[in-house]
């Protein structure tokens, strides 16, 4: 995947796990689909943390979203998820990884984590997220090469060095 000239450079298509999937860039059309998709994926996640907040939940991620960096999830045709690669200073940002609840656990967000890291790892960047304490997600980042780099009591800040193998 080239974030050098954004997601509209290359979209992705591939086949495998449980049915075929692609990534498309985002375009501005689709941060409602995004919002609510946000919405459902973190709720779980903040109500533990007591911090869900119907409006709030939403208008962040509208107030963040930039589709020149973010991609379209989409699985047998249909809108499932989304993911942000944020070019940074010191390597890039995975952000804004979501994916809608009937996809999970078949094996998708393994393999669109492997295609958006492809760039990075080419160009031995490191990439950093942050995943909310107690989070299932943070399983996954962590069989893909990220180790925690500092914590406080909502987020767990995560790094993947050049290099990192799943």
């Amino acid at each position: 995947m080239d974030t050098s000239k954004g997601p509209g450079a290359t979209g992705i298509v591939a086949a495998g796990g449980r049915g075929a999937w692609a990534l498309r860039p985002a375009e501005g059309a689709d941060v409602e689909a995004i919002v609510e998709l946000r919405a459902v994926a973190m709720r779980p996640d903040l109500e533990r943390l007591g911090r869900f907040d119907e409006h709030r939940v939403r208008q962040r991620f509208r107030d963040a979203f930039c589709p020149s960096h973010t991609w379209i999830v989409l699985a047998d045709g249909a809108f499932a998820g989304c993911v942000a690669l944020r070019p940074a200073e010191d390597g890039y940002w995975l952000e804004h990884f979501y994916l809608a609840p009937a996809v999970q656990g078949r094996g998708l967000g393994s393999a669109v984590l492997r295609a958006v890291l492809a760039r990075p790892e080419a160009i031995a960047a490191p990439v950093r997220l942050n995943v909310l304490q107690g989070s299932a997600a943070r399983r996954l980042y962590e069989r893909h090469g990220f180790a925690v780099e500092s914590q406080d009591p909502v987020d767990v800040f995560m790094v993947r060095p050049p290099g990192a193998r799943a």
